[in-house]
């Protein structure tokens, strides 16, 4: 991917973020904070989990234009997997912002990040909504087996 698409990519993202939303969500909901400790970066993810697969993620809060593009990939790509494969996915992303070996299957936006670690203090920024991603499916998964 060249980087002018790669730019694009980024800044329709941040313009206009998919799922974002003014407030807490109704429902079954599952939220999880994110943050940044060294910048302004402060999300709430909310994820809708039913038998196993995500049915909807949305997110409210602030962010910088990396943080608030990767969310809104993040989500346009993760809604309506399973949980095994959501989870094989944030590790493969993650995988490639900190130059291990990943899979790309499926990443199709995400794809604008592959070169994320070449600004190392952006990793952070990209990998913000995954963090709290893994967290809810850790946690569900916990859940479920108690």
């Amino acid at each position: 991917m060249d980087i002018e698409t790669k730019r694009e990519i980024l800044t329709e993202n941040y313009s206009n973020p998919y799922n974002k939303v003014d407030k807490e969500p109704t429902g079954n909901y599952i939220m999880e904070n994110s943050s940044n400790d060294s910048c302004i970066d402060n999300i709430n993810v909310y994820v809708d989990i039913e038998d196993n697969i995500i049915k909807d993620i949305k997110f409210t809060g602030e962010a910088c234009a990396i943080s608030t593009a990767s969310t809104s990939i993040m989500i346009k790509n993760m809604i309506g997997m399973n949980l095994e494969d959501a989870s094989k996915y944030i590790d493969n992303f993650t995988n490639m912002i900190y130059e291990k070996p990943y899979i790309d299957e499926h990443f199709e936006e995400a794809l604008a990040f592959d070169e994320t670690y070449k600004q190392g203090n952006r990793r952070t920024c990209a990998t913000l909504p995954y963090r709290a991603i893994k967290k809810i499916i850790e946690d569900y998964k916990n859940n479920k087996n108690n």
